[in-house]
């Protein structure tokens, strides 16, 4: 087991607490030369920042890439890396049910089969109040595998309280509504409802310190119409249009920043990498970026950028 296990099974807690979604990569076969070792594992974060050890840069740069997929995919995938050409000799990588060989021109002579495990945070509801409507959504979410949480203190709920959440239903019939709904709005909680009659809901948008924009992003009245009327069937109307809503967002948008899902093709070694802050470049030869797998091959292109240059017109 790879020295650095202890602190990245500690990592992960923290991550899955904080409800950040990641990618567990263990190697699970390794041939020599390879410099990783069956059991080294990495944590893969959807700003592309790789924690842990899988391989060297350019081992780790194809992990990057592809972690990054699966990670908006929600599905695990076994990644086979070798310098060798891949079967269909396009250089492309080769997609098979649950797996993926890439064609590693930078791997020293040696191959790499690693899973990954893309962890998305299982979805976050807080409900303020103690109405039966909100105890209806304290008792039906847990059954769709939602982590349900009890507001209180709604006036000392900050941004911060609800960075992570997916959703957020006001069911406190008036008491303490407004500071948690511009809270979730300046959070950027995905799904903010507020349980009141459409005069009541628009009263209360029309209060908040918001703009235009801001105060459409509140459901009033909170949930789909589907004729409910018990405090039951209104909290599935509320719980079926958060399912819209998370269902509706996808991991790529919501949880992979944009750098996260940018790739670019490494000059001179023709390796694809993924766009991240840590991922080498140079501005040399001319007004468009290069970007690279390791340092190795950024220095190799500044040495002689007009010779990448001619490559890529040939």
């Amino acid at each position: 087991m790879s020295p650095t296990a202890p602190p990245l099974e500690a990592r992960m807690a923290e991550l899955t607490g904080r409800h950040v979604p990641f990618v567990k990569a263990t190697v699970v076969r390794a041939r020599r030369p390879a410099s990783a070792r069956p059991g080294d594992t990495a944590l893969v974060l959807a700003d592309g920042r790789v924690e842990g050890f899988v391989g060297g840069a350019c081992a780790e740069a194809t992990v990057r890439v592809q972690a990054l997929r699966t990670l908006r995919s929600g599905e695990s995938l076994l990644l086979r890396i070798s310098p060798e050409e891949t079967a269909d000799g396009t250089g492309e990588p080769v997609v098979e049910e649950g797996a993926v060989s890439v064609a590693n021109p930078c791997l020293s002579g040696g191959e790499l089969e690693i899973f990954l495990e893309p962890l998305r945070p299982v979805p976050r509801v807080v409900v303020l109040g103690e109405s039966p409507i909100a105890r209806a959504l304290l008792a039906f979410g847990p059954v769709l595998g939602y982590e349900i949480t009890e507001a209180s203190g709604a006036e000392r709920i900050t941004p911060e309280d609800l960075a992570g959440s997916q959703a957020l239903v006001a069911a406190s019939h008036g008491r303490g509504e407004e500071p948690v709904l511009v809270s979730a709005v300046r959070a950027g909680v995905p799904y903010i409802g507020l349980v009141a009659s459409p005069r009541r809901g628009a009263a209360v948008l029309d209060a908040l310190p918001l703009d235009a924009e801001e105060r459409a992003r509140i459901h009033t009245p909170a949930g789909l119409w589907i004729g409910a009327r018990t405090p039951g069937e209104i909290a599935v109307s509320i719980l079926a249009e958060v399912i819209q809503t998370v269902h509706g967002r996808s991991v790529e948008v919501d949880a992979v920043p944009e750098t996260g899902s940018v790739t670019a093709v490494d000059p001179v070694c023709g390796m694809t990498v993924s766009v991240a802050d840590s991922t080498p470049y140079s501005d040399e030869g001319g007004a468009e970026r290069r970007w690279f797998c390791c340092a190795g091959c950024r220095a190799a292109y500044e040495k002689d950028p007009a010779r990448y240059a001619k490559a890529d017109a040939s």
